[in-house]
């Protein structure tokens, strides 16, 4: 993962209104290598041990290097939309996968009519090169902020990999030819799954969290063979796509939130390594690393935060046990002695038969008293490193799906209504904090960064843009005039913004183009 500590003095460096295709190219290049060259002279950290730097630097996976959400890019637009700023647009059938970029071309998925499909588009003009069908065993339940095509592809430049709750993970070639395919579940997962595959080492790593039985797998990526599959007992209710960890020494590990802790696992066998407990007990985020690696950035809120009426203690099993009128130790639905318990039954009825018993008390119990909030931990270790790497807590106005970023020595977060809130990594101390006034709305995509410029885009599809820093700074609010639950991808001088109905790429002075 790549962070910068200073600007690379070329972020206002436009691109000219009127430029040939040749020149647009000579351009583009010229302004990455005076990105490289100015970066020399930056505090930049590079992960350690890594051997493909294309697949950490580039947009490859669920929100960019290592899932950072920052990019190196120069003279990204601050003003764009329809027909500003707007290289192309293609219009696409609607899915909730962001996408990724590699070798000239942007994978996403997509629903239409109830078929499956993977897309592969030419990224210098938006032209759709291929799509490929999935095949669709079973149509699992959803949660209406979900979609069976919501977990983002993974790319390793050669190929493109794809999760699908209703069926599994499936490869393709980068021209759209079927490698391999692995079926997996079915799955019990409250709001349906939506973690996305990563590519590490030459794995393809899947977490499939839900409410028994959940599991992370590692299948080659070249030959679709299963290299190990582990079980995450406790982990019953969850999206979070891992990030790796590389130590300066040591093995590559996996960073997985899970319900109410972060673990590591050895990335090349799936074993256990360390953890740290305290997350809610339902984890969307993707944890974010420091510039050296060092300390560890976790958001997740616990659903009580949103129930104010209700304290987080709950009366263990034995002392509501007379609840249970027929004595068979089990609670049904109208024995439940608490009300909360019984709006929350979907979450904490893990074996779904409509009941509690004795287990899933206790688990109501745990979730009830998580407390959520992000966390920022010391990284390493052996077992249970709660008590010695819990830094600093903040649990105000923290987003419960967007991920947090950390980008020029700032931690930036969009709450789920709006609420922007700036935190210094270090102590934890409240830098800023305040409404997005022109789009206070829901927030379901992470926010992203490059060129010195933040990215926030609400479900209306309003894209602000923040100067980064410790004071709330908005440059412009960009309507798209449509529904976004994708997190926006960044490459070099573009953004790509997935909407309901299309995909965009904006840059500056881009020629007007659609399709």
């Amino acid at each position: 993962m790549y962070l910068f500590s200073c600007r690379a003095g070329i972020s206002g460096h436009e691109r000219p209104q009127s430029m040939s295709r040749t020149l647009q190219a000579t351009w583009r290049a010229s302004t990455i290598v005076a990105l490289v060259l100015a970066l020399g002279g930056c505090d930049s950290t590079m992960p350690s041990g890594s051997s493909d730097l294309s697949a950490d630097m580039g947009w490859s996976r669920f929100r960019g290097p290592n899932g950072s959400g920052v990019a190196v890019a120069v003279a990204l637009p601050t003003r764009f939309g329809p027909g500003e700023n707007e290289s192309w647009s293609t219009r696409l059938p609607p899915g909730h996968s962001s996408p990724v970029v590699a070798a000239g071309r942007i994978f996403l998925t997509a629903v239409e009519e109830g078929t499956l499909y993977t897309y592969a588009l030419d990224q210098a003009s938006g032209k759709v090169l291929w799509r490929q069908p999935a095949p669709r065993p079973r149509e699992e339940p959803l949660s209406a902020l979900n979609n069976p095509a919501s977990p983002t592809p993974a790319t390793d430049g050669n190929g493109v990999y794809v999760f699908f709750g209703d069926f599994g993970l499936i490869a393709y070639e980068a021209d759209g030819r079927e490698r391999w395919q692995m079926p997996l579940g079915p799955f019990d997962n409250a709001y349906g799954m939506a973690a996305s595959p990563v590519v590490v080492d030459g794995q393809v790593i899947q977490v499939c969290d839900q409410k028994t039985g959940a599991f992370m797998i590692s299948v080659g990526a070249q030959d679709g063979e299963v290299r190990w599959r582990a079980d995450r007992p406790g982990s019953s209710t969850g999206h979070s796509t891992p990030i790796v960890f590389r130590p300066a020494s040591g093995e590559v590990q996996l960073l997985i939130p899970g319900s109410l802790r972060l673990s590591a696992f050895a990335a090349a066998t799936g074993e256990p390594r360390w953890w740290v407990s305290g997350l809610a007990f339902e984890m969307k985020a993707v944890p974010v690393l420091s510039a050296d690696s060092a300390t560890v950035y976790i958001n997740g809120t616990s659903a009580t935060a949103f129930e104010d009426s209700y304290d987080r203690s709950v009366p263990a099993y034995d002392e509501v046990a007379a609840s249970d009128a027929d004595g068979d130790g089990i609670f049904q639905l109208d024995e439940i002695p608490d009300e909360l318990a019984r709006r929350w039954i979907r979450l904490i009825d893990l074996d779904s038969d409509g009941a509690l018993n004795r287990q899933e008390w206790e688990w109501y119990r745990s979730a009830r008293a998580s407390r959520g909030g992000i966390n920022a931990f010391k990284t390493g270790g052996n077992g249970d490193m709660t008590a010695s790497s819990f830094l600093w807590n903040h649990d105000r106005s923290v987003p419960q799906l967007p991920s947090a970023l950390l980008y020029e020595g700032v931690i930036h977060m969009v709450d789920d209504g709006g609420i922007v809130t700036l935190l210094d990594p270090d102590s934890g101390e409240v830098l800023d904090r305040g409404r997005l006034y022109e789009a206070v709305e829901s927030y379901f995509a992470s926010p992203i960064a490059g060129d010195g410029k933040v990215f926030m885009v609400s479900e209306a599809c309003k894209v602000v843009v923040l100067r980064p820093g410790p004071t709330l700074d908005i440059l412009a609010v960009n309507d798209l005039d449509d529904i976004c639950f994708a997190t926006p991808a960044i490459d070099e001088d573009h953004i790509y913004v997935r909407t309901r109905s299309a995909l965009h790429a904006f840059a500056f002075s881009a020629p007007d183009q659609s399709s």
